[in-house]
């Protein structure tokens, strides 16, 4: 792999004199507490990757499905991951056995990189230059994104003795930049198919029995009872 550059950062690559990020819609510093607040997302339609490694298993990669491409406040713009009860830049990901990212794949032309794919970075910032965000209500729904990656949320309210996998309908964007995992309420659904926006969704990480988000791929494969698979979520729950 190449050196790793430093991050994409287009809109707020200005310092006042004082060393204060600039806003470069507002011209104003940024608050330090909001610098990585998102604003914008662009979904991920061509199957790239995360890589990324475990101290469990040293020299070994693993992948994941980019779930989209996320701008925040300060500019900074990185891939964002659903990855145990949140979705996550990639390059802040934490394993529960000390895993850490190591790169972006792109499995069309099988190239591991470290660089914001040019495109996504001209359509994040073009779209927050259309869609200006500044000073909207923290509840106000800013984008909504549908699920493309397979993403099941786990509910229990017995410790995991019973469970329930349900999948993410979309991806909510909130003015605060929280960014919510949607899954359909069954009591509450009169269309079907479930589409974003549809008022039988209600957000997971807000259901009192939600703990984790799962990959497609594993989730099935808990649904089917594979051993392996049963046995890395043990150790999830044990943790």
């Amino acid at each position: 792999m190449a050196k790793k550059p430093e991050n994409h950062n287009a809109f707020a690559d200005h310092a006042s004199q004082d060393g204060k990020v600039i806003d470069m819609f507002t011209r104003k510093p940024l608050d330090e507490a909001n610098l990585h607040q998102v604003i914008r997302l662009a979904p991920e339609l061509d199957g790239m990757e995360i890589l990324y490694s475990n101290d469990a298993n040293p020299g070994k990669l693993f992948s994941m499905k980019i779930l989209c491409w996320a701008l925040m406040k300060d500019g900074t713009i990185d891939a964002l991951v659903p990855w145990l009860n949140e979705v996550v830049p990639a390059r802040e990901l934490q394993d529960p056995l000390n895993g850490r990212w190591e790169g972006y794949f792109d499995q069309t032309h099988n190239h591991a990189f470290f660089e914001i794919p040019p495109h996504k970075a001209v359509e994040l910032e073009n779209a927050a230059s259309y869609y200006q965000t500044e000073g909207v209500d923290g509840e106000q729904i800013i984008q909504e994104l549908p699920d493309t990656i397979g993403t099941h949320a786990i509910l229990t309210k017995d410790k995991f003795k019973n469970i329930v996998l349900i999948p993410v309908t979309s991806w909510r964007l909130f003015g605060d930049g929280r960014i919510l995992g949607m899954i359909a309420d069954d009591k509450k659904v009169e269309n079907t198919p479930v589409l974003p926006g549809d008022p039988c969704l209600l957000p997971a990480q807000e259901h009192s029995d939600f703990h984790y988000f799962f990959h497609y791929l594993i989730a099935n494969k808990i649904k089917h009872g594979d051993s392996e698979a049963l046995a890395a979520f043990t150790h999830l729950v044990d943790e």
